[in-house]
């Protein structure tokens, strides 16, 4: 007997099958106009999705679960399933049902997997942030050698740089790559650097970091006979660069996307910035985690993608190559000297769409014509700006930029001739190519649109050819077009001449029915039209994508060049308009700030009216190191004067103009804060835990160029324990790294160091007290702090008037105990009890005061300045008596 069991359809085998190759990936399986999943992927994908699960079938006596999303609106369950950490295999159909149908009855439509999707693979704008990078990146390992490598497929960019694993961590926080490759079995090495990180880990087979293969990998890309074309790369920046590419192929399925050739990077060109101090200083997102509040968002004055993507670029990485520094600085004061023309500039480039973005989409058959028709648009905005009317020479970047605008009319001429002003989205409507560009598109179109006129020119043409007006030309399902006329002109028609033209066809009881070569011909062209036009427009659509990707270099080339011109005149722009300067940068170890501000805080109190007070800053230590141990109260802007010297460093570096009266800047090598902590607790670390492991990191690595900024050293411990840690910190600082520093703290002891160390002076934060109240000036001066006012602050900040008054009779008697020199048992074993006090009774009214009564005598409006006078003598007296 057979058995139960239905036998596995022949559609559902094919899926399983497909399903079996990516196991690890969701299986959208097309099945006409929906993407359908099924079995563990259907339930999956339905609670990710928040979708219905169904069912359809049967497989081993069990119901299959199924789900389906319609494949227009792909894109979005694409993201929506990558930001929960899945990866979306893409089966598309081969062929049409009626095509399968031509191989047999029950024939399966022919499908595979088109393209794996995973976070650092998107390239469609849907599903990218068009002002960031979108990095996929690779790790590679060979012996003593380690190399990072990083692409964008989106915008084409690839990078490479040799890297120990102790810098993996803040070169990852630099980058913020969507995905990581690593080889299999070195996941779990890897896991807590990427983890912190919060980059998703992707394991590869070690096949793909083979350097030997790789460097083929890599030079078959490119067309060259081997890497050295590009430069020197050792083998574990081969690894990872062949990693990359070896991905590309297995997630694009040998499509391969539009890269650049391979940029060597250093590590000593960038400032090095750990992963702590860009979260602390929130450059790219703020502590919550979104962009607003950072200083990327407070400073970004681009108009372009690509320019945007350039500035975050900058600001993650700022360079430490002098010449590099002060041309990006010339490009901005350019800009700033010549503002009508900057904005003009910026009129011009509002209308750039991205290209660097069309292309890779193209490169990757994702495109349409509306990457065609960006590439057109953005080069005809190149070769505007490039002959604006600059009165000057450019700057030497702009220079740069400008000559790489030029030179793409041949394929400009060529996207202006072919294609209309405002395409459609999909090249398979239709309709993108302009009249007049290729005649035979042309006729199709006329016969499709203007058939029934084709048809009646036609017939007029006929009866002026036989001279038979009554001639008609018809239609009908069974013959098609035909030429009708009575059966007293048929003989005329089936006679010499005119029977070599008109061929017989039909004959009724009334009429004659004939055709001709040109009516028959002319008849499937009509039939044809609609499809014909779109197989033309097809044809031409590869033919222009063909030409972009041909010009490939030079058309990022522009892009490139947009986007510096972009940003200089964004950077200008905001110096202009946030009264920023030019800071002079050198070689010196200096650090000399005047008038400096914190860019952020003052964009926030501008927007309440509140003035932000700018304070100098100077670090300029020689040879030796320079440090300021900075005291003062909570809430009196310590930690804004720490963050905002860092920041105007880091903005002198990127290049960009720093929000001060004046700034000059000895190169930084490092940036280290230790500003803020919380716990950890998904990895078992305390508050204190944490900020002593940044800590270390500091001290184990700044040298003498590095500016460092430390905030309440030692204030997560007991009050003897922490004293003893910031001060051995201090000193290491000061003797070992040597570092230029900003050093806050509320152990007012370790002032006595200013007199011990020759690199280290006093500064405060000045307040006033009014009344038992403290006002914050936030005025940095030399000097110390001669306490921390934290009873006052912890009023301000809405403690119970209980609580504040029983701190106050605490604190006078531990500082007079501790004047007595009592020992602090004993100090404490003096303090009386704590006993909430009742509220306050209101006294009754005693009647009027003297002062009360004389001045309910008084008529202000009718006294004399001179009698206004002798009233406040009187009011004196009264008042002191």
């Amino acid at each position: 007997m057979k058995g139960d069991k239905p036998s596995v359809t022949p559609m559902m085998a094919q899926y399983l099958e497909l399903k079996a190759q990516y196991p690890d990936a969701i299986l959208f399986y097309r099945m006409g106009d929906f993407y359908e999943m099924f079995f563990d992927d259907a339930v999956a994908a339905a609670e990710a999705l928040d979708i219905a699960l169904t069912k359809r079938g049967k497989h081993d006596g069990n119901d299959i679960p199924m789900c389906g999303v319609p494949h227009h609106a792909a894109e979005g369950y694409f993201l929506t399933l990558i930001r929960k950490g899945f990866r979306v295999a893409v089966c598309e159909q081969l062929e049409s049902p009626a095509e399968a149908k031509k191989r047999g009855y029950k024939a399966v439509v022919k499908r595979d997997v088109v393209r794996l999707v995973t976070p650092g693979t998107l390239t469609e704008d849907s599903l990218l942030d068009a002002r960031r990078h979108n990095f996929l990146g690779a790790y590679a390992v060979v012996r003593d050698e380690a190399a990072l490598a990083w692409a964008d497929i989106s915008t084409g960019a690839l990078h490479v740089m040799p890297l120990s694993p102790v810098r993996l961590g803040p070169e990852l926080a630099r980058l913020a790559p969507s995905e990581l490759l690593v080889a299999e079995g070195t996941e779990a090495d890897l896991a807590s650097v990427v983890e912190d990180m919060g980059v998703p880990l992707t394991a590869v087979s070690r096949g793909s970091f083979d350097s030997v293969s790789a460097e083929k990998r890599v030079s078959a890309l490119f067309k060259a006979s081997s890497l050295e074309a590009f430069g020197a790369f050792g083998r574990a920046e081969a690894g990872a660069l062949g990693a990359i590419v070896d991905y590309l192929e297995l997630t694009q399925k040998g499509k391969l996307p539009l890269l650049q050739p391979p940029l060597r990077e250093a590590t000593q060109g960038v400032m090095q910035i750990d992963a702590a101090t860009r979260r602390n200083l929130e450059l790219t997102a703020s502590l919550s985690g979104g962009r607003a509040g950072s200083l990327l968002a407070t400073i970004d004055r681009t108009v372009t993608a690509s320019g945007a993507r350039l500035l975050e670029q900058r600001l993650s990485s700022p360079s430490l190559r002098l010449a590099a520094i002060r041309r990006r600085l010339d490009s901005v004061s350019y800009m700033a000297e010549h503002r009508s023309e900057a904005a003009d500039l910026r009129d011009a480039l509002r209308k750039v769409p991205d290209l660097d973005r069309a292309l890779s989409r193209l490169s990757l058959d994702r495109g349409g014509p509306r990457d065609l028709a960006a590439v057109r648009n953005g080069l005809g905005q190149a070769g505007e700006i490039s002959e604006r009317t600059y009165a000057g020479e450019l700057a030497e970047d702009l220079n740069t930029a400008r000559n790489a605008l030029r030179g793409h009319d041949e394929l400009l001429n060529l996207l202006e001739e072919a294609l209309i002003a405002e395409p459609p989205l999909l090249a398979r409507d239709g309709g993108f190519i302009a009249p007049g560009y290729d005649p035979e598109l042309d006729e199709s179109r006329e016969l499709r649109d203007e058939g029934r006129g084709v048809i009646a020119s036609m017939q007029a043409q006929y009866a002026e050819q036989t001279g038979i007006s009554a001639l008609k030309i018809k239609h009908n399902n069974v013959l098609g077009y035909f030429i009708e006329t009575t059966a007293k002109h048929a003989d005329a028609m089936m006679s010499p001449p005119l029977n070599e033209t008109f061929i017989h066809r039909q004959t009724t009881a009334n009429q004659v029915r004939f055709t001709t070569v040109e009516l028959s011909e002319m008849e499937t062209k009509i039939l044809n039209a609609g499809n014909r036009a779109l197989e033309i427009e097809k044809r031409l659509y590869d033919s222009l994508k063909n030409a972009i990707l041909d010009q490939s270099g030079p058309v990022a080339a522009a892009s490139k060049a947009l986007a510096e011109f972009d940003l200089a005149a964004a950077l200008a722009e905001l110096a202009a308009n946030e009264n920023w300067t030019r800071p002079e940068v050198n070689e010196s170890l200096d650090f000399a700030i005047e008038g400096g501000r914190h860019p952020v805080v003052e964009a926030a109190l501008r927007k309440s009216g509140d003035p932000f007070v700018a304070n100098d800053c100077d670090l300029s230590g020689g040879d030796a190191a320079s440090i300021w141990l900075l005291t003062g109260p909570n809430m009196a802007g310590k930690s804004t004067f720490l963050r905002q010297n860092a920041l105007i460093a880091l903005l002198a570096q990127m290049g960009s103009f720093v929000p001060a009266d004046s700034a000059r800047i000895g190169l930084v090598s490092q940036l280290f804060s230790r500003v803020g902590a919380s716990d950890d607790l998904a990895r078992g670390r305390s508050t204190f835990m944490v900020e002593m492991v940044e800590t270390a990191a500091i001290l184990n690595q700044a040298d003498d160029r590095a500016l460092v900024i430390l905030d309440e050293i030692g204030r997560g411990t007991a009050t003897y324990d922490g004293l003893s840690i910031a001060w051995a910190t201090l000193e290491h600082l000061h003797d070992v790294n040597k570092s230029r520093a900003l050093f806050a703290t509320h152990y007012h002891e370790m002032t006595q160091l200013s007199g011990k160390m020759a690199g280290v002076d006093n500064a405060t934060v000045a307040v006033r007290e009014w009344e038992g109240e403290v006002i914050f000036l936030h005025e940095v001066t030399q000097g110390a702090a001669d306490r921390s006012y934290g009873v006052q602050v912890a009023q301000l900040a809405g403690l119970p008037a209980a609580v504040v008054d029983r701190a106050r009779v605490v604190l006078d008697a531990l500082e007079k105990g501790e004047r007595e020199g009592k020992a602090q048992k004993a100090l404490i074993d003096d303090l009386p009890l704590f006993a909430a006090a009742p509220p306050p009774v209101a006294a009754a009214p005693s009647g009027p005061s003297p002062l009360q009564d004389k001045l309910a005598d008084v008529s202000p409006d009718t006294l004399s300045p001179r009698e206004a006078l002798n009233l406040i003598y009187e009011l004196k007296d009264l008042a002191e008596n």
